[in-house]
């Protein structure tokens, strides 16, 4: 991704030359066709070649896959989701304990506005 998000639109054979054949061209072909399938990418044809663009920047991907994990993590029917949150809380206040500030007052934001939702 990294390689697109740099080039803008590209071709298998752009992004094969772009890593200096460190990954075999069918590699790059199905990890591309993949993340097209996946709505990662965007793609159109162009003669013989599909042209790939990025269809997300790399900070959206990375709140989409954080939002897959923690969806992953909290979907576990049946168990006690207290340690998953547990984790959560853990791992924002080792990155930076600042954070939890802002993460209460998410929190805080969320119950009013369901409150609101409720009531009205």
């Amino acid at each position: 991704m990294a390689v697109v998000w740099a080039g803008g639109e590209m071709t298998v054979k752009d992004v094969c030359e772009r890593l200096d054949s460190v990954v075999a061209y069918t590699t790059v072909m199905t990890a591309m066709d993949r993340l097209f399938k996946i709505r990662v990418l965007d793609r159109r044809k162009v003669g013989q070649a599909f042209m790939y663009r990025a269809r997300l920047t790399e900070h959206e991907l990375d709140c989409a896959l954080a939002a897959n994990a923690v969806r992953s993590i909290l979907q576990q029917d049946g168990m006690d989701q207290s340690p998953s949150l547990s984790l959560l809380v853990d791992t924002v206040s080792a990155q930076d304990p600042s954070l939890l500030d802002a993460l209460e007052r998410l929190v805080r934001e969320k119950r009013r506005a369901h409150e609101h939702t409720e009531s009205g």
